[in-house]
């Protein structure tokens, strides 16, 4: 009589790691990633709490505005460390500088996460449009983006903008505001989303399991969304986190050239256009002030995306 035994193996293979998870690993241990991640982190609660200081203000009389804290007695005042407010000391009107600057990273942010709301979707979209199908489609999108790559991004900006000017509120949005900067970012930052899609989906429509899915009678929409789209969210990411970067520059930009957020509203670029003059008078705090707190935010930005870039790229794996 023969007793069956069976043999449970010693060593076992290490389970295998997904794209998602070994980047998420990388990044977790990538120690200047996750300090620009902090970084980042600390100006989006800046941002939550700017807003939540509005809706207190319009809400509750006793809390003042900021158009409110004209104090003309201490204009143009040199840090001192007398109160908090001025710490980065005063503009012309008396307002605090510190709150002029903690108030603009909402809208820095907005206008960096809006733009790229549509940029984004747009990109990947008609990119997966572009080269799954071919012919006529991929025609028509190479046209249009070829076209609008023609024209230097700041000019057609421009250009925008100045369309915005007399156009009527949309859905409610006053497109003269910070929603017209949104969308004029996100209509011209859509091209390169689009062209790096557009080339990965061309080399993936020629795979074995797209491949197979056609010939199982698969719709070609499903294969997109299925097959297609899933394997370009990484694209998407990395050029959401590097177009947030041009998207906060652009609106500073605008803002300086009187084209951006409504003056008035705290921004850095307002804060830029109004101290242009202020260092031939030696006031340098708040031109300072503005462009300190925008380059550690682009900084930031800019390291975490690159360090993003090479935890998703699939060439780096295990290295």
């Amino acid at each position: 009589m023969t007793q069956n035994t069976t043999t449970q193996p010693t060593d076992r293979l290490p389970p295998g790691r997904s794209l998602w998870s070994d980047a998420r690993r990388r990044i977790l241990h990538d120690r200047w990633a996750m300090v620009c991640l902090g970084i980042i982190v600390l100006y989006t609660l800046v941002a939550i709490g700017g807003l939540c200081y509005e809706l207190a203000a319009e809400r509750y009389d006793d809390v003042k505005t900021f158009e409110e804290m004209t104090d003309y007695n201490n204009t143009n005042r040199a840090p001192t460390l007398e109160s908090p407010g001025l710490y980065f000391g005063t503009d012309w009107a008396g307002k605090s500088v510190l709150y002029k600057t903690l108030l603009g990273v909402k809208v820095s942010l907005t206008v960096g996460f809006m733009a790229n709301i549509i940029a984004i979707p747009l990109g990947v979209v008609l990119g997966a449009l572009a080269g799954f199908y071919g012919k006529w489609i991929d025609t028509l999108v190479v046209w249009l983006f070829s076209t609008l790559a023609s024209i230097p991004g700041i000019m057609l900006l421009i250009a925008i903008r100045y369309a915005f000017q007399e156009a009527p509120p949309v859905l409610g949005m006053d497109l003269n505001g910070v929603a017209g900067v949104c969308i004029a970012l996100g209509v011209v930052s859509w091209i390169g989303t689009c062209r790096l899609v557009r080339a990965e989906v061309l080399k993936i429509r020629e795979l074995d399991y797209v491949i197979a899915a056609r010939a199982i009678g698969t719709p070609k929409f499903i294969i997109i969304l299925r097959h297609v789209i899933p394997n370009v969210l990484h694209l998407a990411i990395i050029n959401f986190s590097l177009g947030f970067v041009w998207a906060v520059k652009s609106e500073v930009i605008l803002s300086y050239l009187g084209l951006g957020v409504p003056v008035g509203v705290p921004s850095w670029g307002n804060m830029i256009n109004a101290a242009r003059t202020d260092l031939f008078m030696g006031r340098w705090w708040e031109l300072t002030s503005a462009v300190g707190a925008m380059f550690f935010l682009v900084l930031a930005l800019n390291i975490f995306g690159d360090r993003l870039r090479d935890a998703l790229d699939p060439k780096l794996r295990n290295v």
